[in-house]
Protein backbone atom coordinates (compact mmCIF):
# COMPACT_ATOMS: atom_id res chain seq x y z
CA UNK A 1 0.00 0.00 0.00
CA UNK A 2 1.63 3.42 -0.91
CA UNK A 3 1.38 6.43 1.27
CA UNK A 4 -1.85 7.96 -0.89
CA UNK A 5 -3.97 4.63 -0.18
CA UNK A 6 -2.99 5.08 3.35
CA UNK A 7 -4.22 8.50 2.90
CA UNK A 8 -1.19 10.63 3.60
CA UNK A 9 -1.36 13.61 2.06
CA UNK A 10 1.54 15.70 0.18
CA UNK A 11 1.61 18.56 1.69
CA UNK A 12 3.96 20.76 -0.45
CA UNK A 13 1.36 19.33 -3.12
CA UNK A 14 -1.22 20.77 -1.52
CA UNK A 15 0.20 24.31 -0.98
CA UNK A 16 1.22 24.73 -4.63
CA UNK A 17 -2.41 24.52 -5.34
CA UNK A 18 -3.26 28.20 -5.61
CA UNK A 19 -6.15 29.73 -3.01
CA UNK A 20 -8.65 30.16 -5.66
CA UNK A 21 -8.62 26.67 -7.01
CA UNK A 22 -9.88 25.45 -3.00
CA UNK A 23 -12.65 28.32 -3.61
CA UNK A 24 -15.87 27.08 -4.55
CA UNK A 25 -16.80 30.01 -5.35
CA UNK A 26 -13.87 30.85 -7.78
CA UNK A 27 -14.68 27.47 -9.72
CA UNK A 28 -15.57 27.30 -13.11
CA UNK A 29 -19.97 26.94 -13.40
CA UNK A 30 -21.01 24.89 -16.12
CA UNK A 31 -24.33 26.64 -17.86
CA UNK A 32 -27.48 24.63 -17.51
CA UNK A 33 -29.53 23.00 -19.81
CA UNK A 34 -31.11 24.97 -23.06
CA UNK A 35 -34.41 23.29 -23.56
CA UNK A 36 -36.56 23.74 -26.37
CA UNK A 37 -40.13 24.90 -26.48
CA UNK A 38 -42.30 22.10 -27.22
CA UNK A 39 -45.62 22.87 -25.95
CA UNK A 40 -47.94 23.48 -29.07
CA UNK A 41 -45.37 21.58 -31.26
CA UNK A 42 -46.53 19.23 -34.51
CA UNK A 43 -43.37 17.66 -35.77
CA UNK A 44 -42.97 16.23 -38.89
CA UNK A 45 -43.22 12.21 -38.73
CA UNK A 46 -42.40 11.70 -42.70
CA UNK A 47 -39.17 9.48 -42.23
CA UNK A 48 -38.20 6.81 -39.55
CA UNK A 49 -35.47 9.54 -38.45
CA UNK A 50 -37.87 12.46 -37.61
CA UNK A 51 -39.98 9.60 -36.15
CA UNK A 52 -37.50 8.40 -33.45
CA UNK A 53 -36.28 12.18 -32.83
CA UNK A 54 -39.49 13.73 -31.82
CA UNK A 55 -40.51 10.58 -30.20
CA UNK A 56 -37.39 11.02 -27.71
CA UNK A 57 -38.29 14.60 -27.68
CA UNK A 58 -41.45 13.62 -26.34
CA UNK A 59 -40.62 11.36 -23.54
CA UNK A 60 -38.03 14.42 -22.32
CA UNK A 61 -40.96 16.48 -22.15
CA UNK A 62 -43.10 17.02 -19.13
CA UNK A 63 -46.22 17.27 -20.51
CA UNK A 64 -48.88 15.23 -22.21
CA UNK A 65 -49.30 14.77 -25.82
CA UNK A 66 -51.18 13.13 -28.28
CA UNK A 67 -50.89 10.18 -30.53
CA UNK A 68 -52.91 9.63 -33.65
CA UNK A 69 -52.45 6.43 -34.83
CA UNK A 70 -52.45 5.09 -38.51
CA UNK A 71 -56.44 3.83 -38.01
CA UNK A 72 -57.41 7.63 -36.60
CA UNK A 73 -57.82 6.95 -32.71
CA UNK A 74 -56.07 9.48 -31.29
CA UNK A 75 -55.01 9.11 -27.75
CA UNK A 76 -53.67 12.18 -25.32
CA UNK A 77 -51.38 11.16 -22.30
CA UNK A 78 -48.04 10.94 -20.55
CA UNK A 79 -45.34 9.57 -22.63
CA UNK A 80 -43.72 8.23 -19.86
CA UNK A 81 -41.31 5.03 -21.31
CA UNK A 82 -39.99 4.58 -24.77
CA UNK A 83 -38.06 0.99 -26.51
CA UNK A 84 -36.06 1.61 -29.53
CA UNK A 85 -35.44 -1.42 -31.74
CA UNK A 86 -33.85 -2.04 -34.95
CA UNK A 87 -37.15 -1.25 -36.71
CA UNK A 88 -40.09 1.30 -36.51
CA UNK A 89 -42.34 -2.19 -36.20
CA UNK A 90 -39.87 -3.21 -33.50
CA UNK A 91 -40.33 -0.07 -31.28
CA UNK A 92 -42.67 1.32 -29.03
CA UNK A 93 -43.64 4.17 -26.58
CA UNK A 94 -45.50 3.58 -23.11
CA UNK A 95 -48.13 6.40 -21.93
CA UNK A 96 -50.50 6.84 -19.20
CA UNK A 97 -53.91 8.10 -21.27
CA UNK A 98 -54.92 11.26 -19.44
CA UNK A 99 -58.72 9.43 -18.75
CA UNK A 100 -57.39 6.60 -17.74
CA UNK A 101 -54.80 4.82 -15.05
CA UNK A 102 -54.09 1.70 -17.60
CA UNK A 103 -50.60 1.59 -19.40
CA UNK A 104 -50.80 1.39 -23.23
CA UNK A 105 -48.14 0.55 -25.90
CA UNK A 106 -47.81 1.38 -29.36
CA UNK A 107 -45.89 0.78 -32.12
CA UNK A 108 -43.46 3.47 -33.80
CA UNK A 109 -45.13 2.39 -36.63
CA UNK A 110 -48.69 2.86 -35.77
CA UNK A 111 -48.23 6.73 -34.79
CA UNK A 112 -49.35 8.66 -37.69
CA UNK A 113 -49.01 12.03 -35.80
CA UNK A 114 -47.52 13.26 -32.77
CA UNK A 115 -48.70 16.94 -31.10
CA UNK A 116 -47.57 17.94 -27.54
CA UNK A 117 -50.61 19.36 -26.15
CA UNK A 118 -49.92 19.81 -22.98
CA UNK A 119 -48.69 22.29 -20.50
CA UNK A 120 -44.86 21.33 -20.24
CA UNK A 121 -44.93 21.25 -16.41
CA UNK A 122 -41.03 21.74 -15.84
CA UNK A 123 -40.79 24.92 -18.25
CA UNK A 124 -39.14 27.66 -16.71
CA UNK A 125 -38.17 25.66 -13.55
CA UNK A 126 -34.99 25.38 -14.10
CA UNK A 127 -32.23 26.48 -11.13
CA UNK A 128 -31.35 29.54 -13.26
CA UNK A 129 -34.58 30.97 -13.47
CA UNK A 130 -34.96 30.60 -10.12
CA UNK A 131 -31.79 32.36 -9.23
CA UNK A 132 -32.71 35.41 -11.29
CA UNK A 133 -36.19 35.71 -9.46
CA UNK A 134 -34.42 35.19 -6.21
CA UNK A 135 -32.09 37.81 -6.96
CA UNK A 136 -35.11 40.48 -8.14
CA UNK A 137 -36.98 39.72 -4.65
CA UNK A 138 -33.87 40.69 -2.95
CA UNK A 139 -33.19 43.38 -4.59
CA UNK A 140 -36.44 44.74 -3.97
CA UNK A 141 -36.10 44.19 -0.17
CA UNK A 142 -38.56 40.97 0.12
CA UNK A 143 -37.39 38.63 3.11
CA UNK A 144 -37.97 34.74 3.91
CA UNK A 145 -37.39 34.50 0.09
CA UNK A 146 -36.93 30.45 -0.28
CA UNK A 147 -37.73 27.74 -2.88
CA UNK A 148 -42.19 27.55 -2.56
CA UNK A 149 -43.78 24.66 -4.43
CA UNK A 150 -46.11 25.74 -7.53
CA UNK A 151 -49.24 24.51 -6.52
CA UNK A 152 -51.15 21.35 -7.95
CA UNK A 153 -53.88 21.50 -10.40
Amino acid sequence: MTGKESGHVDHEAAQAIPHAALNPDALEVAPGTEHEKLEGWIPPLASEEEIRVALEKAFDYRGDVTITRKDGSKIEGYLFDRRSGATLKDSLVRLYPKDSSEKISISYADIAALVFTGRDTAAGKSWEAWMKKYAEKKAAGEKNIGLQPEPLE
